[in-house]
Parts: C-alpha cells; structure tokens; sequence
C-alpha cells in the first residue's frame, strides 16, 4: 500500500510547489535578465522628459522674444505711418496757409476793384449830373441881345 497511503492531491502539491518555486526562478531569471536594461531605459526615458522640458522652456521664451521683436517691428511701422502722416499733415498747413494769402490778396484786391468802380461810377453820375446841368442851362431862356 505504499501508493495507497499517498493522497492523489499530495503529489499535486509537492508539483505546484516545485512549479512554483520554477516559475519564480524563471521570473527572476527574467528579471535579472531585462531588469538592467528597463531601468537603463527608464532612466534615458526621464532625462529625455527633462530635456523635453527645458527644450519647451526655451522654446516659449524664443517665442517671446520672437513676439517682442514682431511688437517692435508693429511699433516702427506705427512710426513710420505716424512720420508720414506728419509730414502729410505740415505740407496741407503750408497748403492751407498759402490759401489763405490768396484769399486775403485776392480779397483786397475785389476790394479795391469795387473801390474803383464805385468811384467811377460816382464820377460819371457826377458828370451825367453836369452834363444835365449845362443842358438845363443852355435851354433855359436866354434874352436876346440887341443890336
């Protein structure tokens, strides 16, 4: 009765813990294996993140100054249009100023032309009126004169 004595579930046992005892071995093994070279890798993966890091750090004050320099350029064009606007605006004033003393020159002369006419006109009424005057006289009745 040597088998007989032995539970069918013994010899299961004594089995899974050989099997087990195999499996963590070659877990292990496995382990020891790759272990190396994922912590390798792990540690590449972490200074590669870092690296990521500053490089974006960079990356956004590039950006900026990128964009501080494109404001300065917006700036300078504001300058510019500003500049030509300026001299736009100096050139209409000596426009306007010039204007104004053709106005003033052209308003005195009128002045003086309606001036003139007025005394010409004056005058003829005045010779008109003497005109009359001698012609009134010339009718009016003169006494003949006797011989």
């Amino acid at each position: 009765m040597g088998l007989s004595d032995t539970s069918p579930d013994e010899g299961l046992i004594e089995d899974l813990t050989a099997e087990d005892k195999a499996v963590e071995q070659l877990a292990e093994g496995l382990l020891s294996h790759y272990l190396p070279d994922l912590q390798r890798s792990k540690q590449a993966l972490q200074e590669l993140t870092q690296n990521q890091v500053v490089l974006l750090d960079t990356l956004e004050q590039e950006i900026s100054k990128f964009k501080e320099c494109h404001s300065m350029l917006d700036i300078n064009a504001l300058f510019t249009e500003a500049k030509h606007y300026h001299t736009k605006l100096v050139n209409i004033r000596k426009e306007m100023l010039m204007l104004h003393e053709k106005t003033s020159k052209l308003k005195v002369k009128r002045a003086l032309k309606l001036q003139q006419k007025r005394q010409k006109e004056e005058l003829e009424r005045e010779q008109q009126r003497e005109k009359e005057f001698e012609r009134e006289k010339q009718l009016t009745a003169k006494p003949a004169k006797r011989t």
